[in-house]
């Protein structure tokens, strides 16, 4: 069910304390932590603490939720001093969602290119 926490999630996971995360933020709403396999110099993942599989499932099931992630972007940047970055959403394997809990990848400290790839 959206919004209930899954077993087999990592990012539940992540938000439960059962699996290990750099953690750099943390609000009643979201956590963000260290991309893993960082594709730039900053590479953060904002999540939602409930679990919706993707982005459009977020901001479909709970708007306020997917604003709150968003707003974290923000957060997250001016921490990590961005004057410019990008925020990824990824929905879908097939956009390369590999983890199927919604994040928003906070991109950094490099140039990005357009198109993306």
């Amino acid at each position: 069910m959206a919004g209930e926490p899954q077993d087999d999630c990592l990012f539940c996971k992540i938000v439960a304390g059962h699996v290990p995360a750099t953690v750099v933020r943390e609000t009643d709403a979201t956590v963000a932590f260290q991309d893993i396999n960082p594709q730039a110099p900053v590479h953060i993942l904002v999540i939602p603490r409930a679990h919706y599989e993707n982005a459009a499932e977020l901001a479909a099931g709970a708007p306020e939720l997917a604003a709150a992630v968003l707003k974290e972007t923000k957060e997250v940047a001016e921490e990590q001093k961005l004057d410019s970055y990008r925020v990824v959403f990824n929905t879908g394997a097939g956009a390369g969602q590999t983890v199927f809990h919604a994040h928003a990848h906070v991109l950094g400290g490099r140039g990005m290119q357009w198109p993306p790839g």
